[in-house]
């Protein structure tokens, strides 16, 4: 069953933290997804601008589409999750926002993570039996929460995408836009 056989719509939510946000691996995939049809839909955990980040400097901000209590995955047909060390860490501390991702996971939606945004997954506990990647260093976090960790460009696993970095960005973005469309 395709995604828009699960939901008419042709929005995909891109949760975020309200900072920390890894810039290019937000406005990569959203531009991605605008170009090929898609409507992104930024969701954090309150109303305002998220602020966005190349690595560790303070660049643009985006204005948040709606909020994480407001969200339902009923509403959209996947989920992306930008990286970035600070915007995952601070993201998994929302009980919503974990919520959103556990259902979407659960719910058979197209969901794809890259970078740090990992340990959206490992907190929702959707790895297990699980290959995935991500930045090398949360690689022990996947495999204590069951997953399967593997240094490549990008990984497909069911309905889910991971890549490691923004180098990865083209691959991701491409590995995205296939699953939307199975």
């Amino acid at each position: 069953m395709s995604s828009q056989d699960q939901t008419d719509s042709r929005r995909v939510a891109v949760l975020v933290a309200m900072e920390g946000i890894e810039q290019v691996e937000l406005t990569g995939p959203w531009k991605a997804l605008e170009e090929a049809g898609w409507e992104p839909v930024l969701v954090a955990p309150e109303t305002g601008e998220v602020q966005a980040f190349e690595h560790l400097e303070p660049a643009d901000t985006f204005p948040v589409d709606t909020t994480v209590a407001d969200a339902s995955m009923d509403d959209f047909a996947g989920l992306v999750l930008p990286g970035g060390v600070a915007n995952p860490d601070a993201l998994r501390l929302d009980e919503a926002a974990v919520r959103l991702v556990r259902d979407a996971v659960t719910g058979g939606r197209p969901v794809a993570a890259i970078c740090h945004a990992i340990w959206m997954l490992v907190e929702a506990d959707v790895l297990r039996d699980r290959r995935v990647t991500s930045w090398p260093s949360l690689q022990t976090d996947v495999r204590n929460a069951g997953g399967t960790w593997v240094d490549e460009e990008v990984v497909r696993d069911g309905r889910l995408v991971t890549s490691r970095k923004p180098d990865d960005l083209p691959a991701f973005n491409a590995a995205l836009l296939d699953l939307l469309s199975t």
